[in-house]
């Protein structure tokens, strides 16, 4: 996988696989050989480390220094939600925006939470589970598939998670079949200025907004604006809207 790993929300996808790929190759036996039987004692270990793994997640992600976590509330309201919409959280890592969002769209809207990687999965429905929210799905994503269903979403959200894809057309086109026709598709990514010399927080992001709207609209959305977020300083915040009518 050519995603890096950073201390970034977002959905990290393909880092994390790479990962679980590299950590199953090391317990293979030499040669290529069969795992042996696990025993009891090591899979509690494996889901000792699993938590660990996740409570390193909630750390950096879920923190008070991050941009998307201190202004998390102002990037709820500017989304604009109603009860009874259905959106989905594309990357969605720890849930964070998830169960924000479930409280908008109450209990007769739907929170698709979309993410590649199982245990933040697992993760998110424990915590719904642990909130009494009964409008979240969890969604098991694919490197170029959001894996949602055709014309259903109101809103697709996807926050510090662009910059992650590798076939960046082929994933947004399965957004672009996930919304219904009018619907709005809002990023939340850093800008980057021509000639800036990047932070290391900025290192994986490859251009600024100019860029990304531009891909954007060649999938066939159309611009609707960019909204001045509280809080938002070294992101910016698009929405976009799928034609009404095509």
């Amino acid at each position: 996988m050519e995603r890096e790993i950073s201390n970034e929300f977002g959905m990290m996808r393909g880092v994390l696989t790479a990962l679980a790929l590299i950590l199953a190759a090391a317990c293979a036996e030499p040669g290529g050989g069969a795992d042996p039987p696990e025993t009891e004692a090591q899979g509690q270990e494996t889901a000792d480390n699993e938590e660990i793994n996740l409570d390193v997640w909630l750390e950096r992600l879920e923190v008070g220094s991050r941009e998307l976590y201190s202004a998390r509330h102002a990037v709820v309201a500017a989304v604009g939600l109603k009860p009874g919409d259905w959106i989905a959280d594309v990357g969605s890592g720890t849930g964070l925006y998830t169960l924000l969002f479930a409280d908008e769209v109450g209990p007769t809207g739907r929170v698709f939470a979309e993410d590649i990687e199982p245990l933040f999965l697992d993760l998110i429905n424990r915590r719904v589970a642990d909130t009494d929210h009964s409008n979240v799905t969890a969604v098991l994503g694919r490197e170029a598939d959001v894996t949602l269903p055709k014309e259903s979403i109101d809103i697709v959200f996807i926050a510090d998670t662009y910059h992650y894809f590798n076939d960046r057309e082929t994933i947004m086109r399965t957004v672009y079949d996930a919304l219904k026709p009018g619907g709005s598709l809002i990023l939340v990514e850093f800008e980057i200025t021509p000639g800036e010399e990047k932070p290391d927080y900025k290192s994986h992001v490859r251009f600024g907004k100019a860029g990304v709207v531009s891909e954007i609209e060649f999938i066939g959305f159309e611009f609707v604006e960019e909204v001045d977020v509280d809080g938002l300083k070294d992101n910016y915040f698009v929405r976009f809207a799928k034609p009404a009518a095509e």
